[in-house]
Formats: structure tokens, sequence, C-alpha cells
């Protein structure tokens, strides 16, 4: 990419973030209340954007060859278990990265 492809993706890339940081703001008003079907969308959404990513990393993990998915399955487990236990989803997310990539590097 040229210098000037470079500034325009940034530029989009700016305006775009921009818009979808102002946009709540300027549809839902602090003064009324906030439609059923919008908080219905933030209690569902963070967990099937959960369960999308579970699946989206486990799609190309075959347990006929190589490790047989059991450094999935242990990081998967950890997260599980930090989550129960601390309730933090980042806490849970970075545990089980970390786990995973030990796990991957030094054991498997």
């Amino acid at each position: 990419m040229t210098l000037t492809q470079q500034i325009i993706t940034v530029g989009i890339c700016v305006l775009a973030t921009i818009a979808t940081r102002f946009l709540p703001f300027l549809l839902f008003s602090s003064k009324k209340p906030t439609p059923g079907y919008i908080r219905y969308l933030g209690k569902a959404l963070p967990a099937a954007i959960f369960g999308m990513l579970v699946v989206y990393c486990l799609k190309n993990v075959s347990i006929l060859t190589g490790s047989h998915g059991v450094p999935e399955l242990l990081a998967i487990a950890v997260v599980a278990a930090l989550h129960l236990w601390k309730q933090q989803m980042l806490l849970s997310i970075a545990g089980g990265t970390v786990c995973y990539m030990l796990l991957v590097q030094l054991v498997f």
C-alpha cells in the first residue's frame, strides 16, 4: 500500500470506531428507557459471541491425530475453573490462553 492508501485506511478505521462509539448515544436518549430488544441483546450477545469463539477455536482440532486435542481440552478446563472461581472474563481468557500456549510450546 502506498502512504496515501495507508492514511485513507487509518482514517476510515478511525471514523468507523467513532461512529460505532457515538451512534448508541445518538439513537437512544438517556431520558427515555432503553428498548426491551436492546436490553435483550445486551444480555444474550456476550454469551453467544463467547460460544462462537469457542466453536471457531476448536474447528480445526483433530482428536485422531497429533496431540488429540488434549491441550485444547486442558485450556478449556482452566478457563472454566478460573471463571467459576473468580468470575472475571479477562482473567479466565488470559489464564486459558497462557495455559494453552505453555502446553503447546513446552509439553506437546
